[in-house]
């Protein structure tokens, strides 16, 4: 039998067994912080005339609209039967047990992201390329620890492999009274894995650990390249197109190595394929993710045209510290004049 990595058996979904505490939420809280910072040492870095007042307010509506969006999302696109019911979108129990928010789309939190910068760059008056150059110069860094996450609660594992890089995860069983079981075995067993089953006829076989390779490309790499371009973009907005599109092409081509989700399947097949999603993934089947980051590509590459096109585009790099005076001057300054104008409403 091919030599395959077995999963950590000390890793919990809980921090602490039997509190309802996750390692998930955990690290969406470690993402969140780690953009936050990195978004404040660029304002720092460039003298960007935003104040901490607003700093604090962008992220909480960015983190509230981008939670409602994934959920909302996920909702709509992977698990319809939860519309039925749609109290148990928000819902954090399960029989009895807290999970959390468990399906959170990361297309749908795009989705919330986007409108909630639209939003708020167009309220307090600033340049909506700027934010969102920003935000791509931290987002993938944080994006890393929420697919660390995913990889603690042993779920969206690749597809069975019989690699020497791949992983026996707890919960991924087949069992006989699966329709594909049986495709599954004699498939497994003709690349050379040991189809012996385990407790209770559960077959479990090893899998590309494809969370640890969206960390690696769709965090890692991809905040890499666009830190390093972050001193030398040509237009405003082109940072964000770059992180659009680069998401949307790594994650296209790892979605080769996941397994689509099983209700799902191939939304565009152009060729057929029998056998499971858990098995194969040609070339020309194309799952929902591969859709929508086809669409993220498609987005990036208009994104980028558009912005280097509108007017005052040219990449500045750093802002003049009077600027940021002058901003800030000018904020206090209607602040004063509107309770001078409440206090004359009171009078």
């Amino acid at each position: 039998m091919p030599l395959s990595i077995p999963y950590p058996s000390w890793l919990k979904p809980e921090v602490i067994p039997g509190l309802p505490v996750r390692w998930y939420g955990v690290m969406y809280i470690v993402a969140f912080g780690i953009t936050y910072l990195m978004y404040r040492r660029q304002i720092k870095e460039r003298n960007f005339p935003m104040n901490d007042d607003d700093l604090s307010s962008m992220f909480f509506w960015i983190i509230l609209s981008l939670i409602l969006g994934a959920r909302i999302f996920h909702s709509v696109i992977y698990e319809t039967k939860d519309l039925v019911k749609p109290w148990l979108i928000f819902w954090p129990f399960r029989d009895g047990r807290f999970t959390g928010f468990q399906g959170m789309s990361y297309h749908g939190g795009v989705i919330g992201f986007l409108t909630a910068m639209f939003i708020f760059s167009y309220k307090k008056k600033y340049d909506v390329r700027e934010i969102g150059d920003m935000f791509a110069a931290g987002v993938p860094l944080g994006y890393t620890f929420g697919r660390i996450g995913n990889f603690i609660n042993a779920e969206l594992s690749g597809r069975i492999t019989a690699s020497p890089i791949g992983m026996v995860f707890p919960n991924n069983g087949i069992y006989p009274t699966d329709r594909d079981y049986g495709i599954i075995r004699d498939g497994a067993a003709a690349m050379g894995l040991d189809v012996t089953t385990g407790f209770g006829g559960v077959l479990n076989l090893p899998r590309h650990p494809s969370q640890l390779y969206e960390a690696l490309f769709e965090g890692i790499v991809l905040w890499a390249i666009i830190w390093l371009l972050r001193k030398h973009k040509p237009f405003k907005g082109f940072l964000t197109a770059v992180y659009i599109s680069g998401y949307g092409l790594f994650r296209f081509f790892i979605e080769y190595f996941r397994e689509p989700d099983a209700a799902l399947g191939y939304r565009l097949q152009f060729v057929k394929n029998d056998l499971p999603p858990a098995l194969s993934h040609p070339l020309l089947c194309f799952s929902t993710g591969q859709i929508l980051c086809f669409g993220m590509i498609l987005l990036g590459i208009a994104g980028a045209i558009i912005a280097s096109r509108m007017e005052n585009s040219e990449g500045n790099y750093f802002y003049r510290e009077e600027n940021v005076k002058v901003k800030n001057d000018a904020e206090r300054a209607a602040k004063r004049n509107k309770r001078r104008k409440s206090r004359k409403k009171l009078r």
